[in-house]
């Protein structure tokens, strides 16, 4: 058990790493350890996480009552204590604003596709919370439809929650929400996607428990979501195909087909997905430029 100068202490370090990796600028994001059943230590109100000292943390109770520290607690103190409350095996909290998974939460656009694999067994999956603003009792209960199944999760327009049993636990669960989230950019970006199976899925979620990995729900491999009696989800979404052969991976999750087409005298490929949308490589759409220059010379 550590002693609340050692978490302290872990939480000034935890704000440096975070900073130094470019995870929160200024004043952003917050950190918040629970002490014990009555009580938890949080960063301070407007202090650079990478620049803060312990002797800036704040202890309040689990109603966000101030009990010890010179300066104000976090300001999104009340989107950790609603962790808490869905949560009773939570014992830490980070927030962040790292800049690839905030921008698949400004896009909408959650990380749920199976694709890697060390992802699918620590994390299953990471939804998106809808929009609420900062600091208001409208965020906690946005995040609280997904914290009883989700140890992450991507807040709209504003950033990424980490869940964890102790702290370096969330803080490096941040940090895998962040890596999924620059994968995932890259083969977007390719115009590619590998995906793991269904199948491979249910697979690699037995593994948990070799691994030591508690989950705080099951795997969903369809789309559809699972509620509980109080309308909070009650498994991981991870959207994963079919594979009735038994392949382990399969190409793209909308299985787009290439088709030929002319287009200026060029023979260019294009890529229909699901839903008509025409699409075209970096390469495709360059050669298709060049030669319509080509042409209006």
């Amino acid at each position: 058990m550590r002693t609340e100068a050692q978490i302290k202490a872990d939480i000034v370090e935890v704000g440096r790493r975070l900073w130094e990796r470019g995870y929160v600028a200024s004043n952003d994001g917050n950190i918040s350890v629970r002490l014990d059943d009555s009580r938890l230590i949080t960063t301070p109100k407007s202090v650079s996480k990478g620049f803060m000292t312990p002797d800036m943390m704040v202890v309040t109770d689990l109603n966000g009552k101030k009990l010890s520290g010179d300066r104000d607690p976090s300001s999104e103190l009340k989107m950790h204590l609603q962790v808490y409350r869905d949560r009773p095996d939570a014992r830490a909290v980070v927030h962040a604003h790292p800049p690839t998974a905030t921008g698949f939460a400004v896009a909408g656009i959650p990380l749920d596709r199976a694709v890697l694999a060390e992802v699918v067994t620590t994390l299953g999956s990471i939804p998106i919370a809808e929009y609420a603003t900062p600091s208001t009792d409208e965020l906690p209960i946005a995040c609280s439809k997904y914290l009883k199944a989700h140890d992450g999760l991507l807040l709209a327009n504003h950033g990424a929650l980490a869940i964890g049993p102790d702290l370096f636990t969330a803080y490096h669960r941040m940090e895998t929400i962040e890596h999924f989230a620059k994968i995932s950019l890259v083969t977007r970006q390719l115009g590619r996607e590998n995906l793991l199976s269904r199948q491979e899925v249910v697979r690699l979620q037995g593994l948990r428990g070799m691994y030591g990995i508690a989950s705080p729900a099951p795997v969903c491999t369809d789309d559809t979501i699972v509620m509980d009696a109080d309308g909070q989800v009650a498994c991981q979404v991870v959207q994963a195909p079919d594979a009735p052969t038994g392949a382990r991976l399969v190409a793209d999750l909308h299985q787009r087909s290439r088709v030929g087409a002319v287009m200026g005298g060029a023979d260019a490929r294009v890529l229909h997905d699901g839903d008509g949308e025409i699409r075209l490589t970096y390469r495709e759409l360059t050669a298709l430029i060049e030669d319509a220059v080509r042409n209006l010379k």
